[in-house]
């Protein structure tokens, strides 16, 4: 899955026409980097790719949920309506604009149901954020008719994504903006950095300042540049852009090799009849990152992963439902809104109680849920041993549950 495990001459090459120039910034310093534009570079490339008409690389998807968050109008008070499977960074950028993350149930396709959406809907609703979780995509012809309907913004969250797409359009430029990470298990890597990507051009120029302190980079002089408005540092520096313009090269062939496996894994685990998959609102879509698989129960999930750690063959398998990062049952720093600076009175009140409603339909859905991460570089018979083994471990616990049963 993640492109660290492709490390080769290509990304050392990049580098170092950084290193031989010394300038490690992104910006200024025009005459001693010697034409060196990485960031700049990855940039064109990342529109050219994905097909948006902006792109701003930032240093991590944090601070790209963040800027885009910003960049849109997102503040104080502003409900945002995100799944209850996400990664922590996800309300986190909710929470550092100011607004209040409003939790919404997820369905079998482990990401935003739209009934759940529809029923979350209040006054104060600005921004509907899919997570596209675990290489695929959330039902966006019914979140794009719902913020039609009610006038509300669409951010796509799609850091776990990169490469996949919906109905011809690639996952992130669907929506007002939409994000990348580009840590160092992702499909790209930058090592660490993240990017905003849109279509609409005040979105850009609002990302392009606030990346940067508000710098309005309409001269050559920094020193002379105006700010517009209040800005942060979130700019990536040429060495990690550096590494991302290698990487982006290569995602066609990340893609087609995860599909390959992704395929060959899933055709294995479907000779187990209990097994079902997630539910794909455009197969062809999927980047494939992961292969995600239900079993019947909860009860039989939890035996099956435990029979897998026994027997030392659980990594690269998540079980979301008791991970700490990824699924709200296990965040009680933010269902009791632990913060190391003080929040408003009013939104510390709001953030607990949209963390703690009742979140079943998720548990019903999570609990029996395991992901199993695609690997780049398995040989065939590396492939063919892990799936036999997991068919082994999953028949194993079938066959015990029914014989206590």
């Amino acid at each position: 899955m993640p492109g660290y495990e492709t490390w080769s001459d290509a990304e050392r090459k990049e580098v170092n026409d950084v290193l031989e120039t010394g300038i490690l910034m992104r910006y200024g310093f025009d005459g001693p980097r010697k034409g060196i534009w990485k960031a700049k570079e990855l940039e064109e490339a990342i529109c050219q790719t994905f097909g948006c008409k902006h792109a701003q690389l930032v240093s991590s998807g944090t601070a790209a949920l963040t800027t885009a968050m910003s960049a849109v109008g997102i503040g104080y008070g502003d409900e945002v309506i995100l799944p209850s499977f996400t990664f922590v960074a996800s309300f986190e950028a909710v929470l550092s604009v100011g607004a209040v993350p409003v939790f919404a149930d997820v369905d079998d396709c482990l990401t935003l149901n739209p009934d759940a959406v529809r029923n979350a809907i209040t006054s104060k609703t600005k921004c509907v954020m899919p997570v596209h979780m675990c290489g695929s995509m959330a039902d966006m012809d019914a979140l794009q008719s719902i913020c039609r309907e009610h006038k509300l913004l669409l951010l796509e969250d799609a850091c776990q994504s990169i490469g996949g797409s919906y109905k011809g359009k690639k996952l992130g430029t669907i929506g007002d903006a939409g994000t990348f990470s580009f840590d160092f298990v992702k499909t790209i890597t930058c090592a660490e950095g993240g990017v905003v990507m849109t279509n609409r051009e005040d979105v850009y120029i609002h990302s392009d300042g606030y990346t940067d302190h508000g710098h309005d980079h309409k001269g050559v002089d920094r020193g002379a540049d105006l700010h517009p408005f209040i800005g942060y540092n979130f700019r990536i520096s040429e060495l990690h852009a550096a590494v991302g313009l290698a990487q982006i090269k290569k995602l066609d062939d990340f893609l087609s090799i995860q599909k390959k496996n992704h395929t060959a894994l899933k055709n294995m685990l479907a000779s187990v009849p209990e097994i079902s998959f997630r539910r794909i609102p455009d197969a062809s879509g999927d980047s494939c990152t992961f292969l995600s698989w239900f079993l019947p129960t909860e009860e039989i999930t939890r035996a099956v992963v435990a029979e897998m750690k026994a027997q030392n063959i659980l990594a690269g398998n998540f079980y979301w439902y008791d991970n700490n990062w990824h699924y709200i049952r296990k965040w009680d720093h933010l269902k009791n809104s632990v913060t190391l600076n003080a929040l408003h009175p009013e939104l510390k009140a709001a953030v607990m109680h949209h963390a703690s409603k009742d979140f079943s339909a998720s548990d019903a859905v999570m609990g029996r849920c395991v992901s199993t991460a695609i690997g780049l570089l398995w040989t065939e018979e590396q492939l063919k041993t892990k799936g036999e083994q997991m068919v082994n471990v999953i028949r194993k616990v079938l066959s015990q549950q029914k014989t206590f049963a």
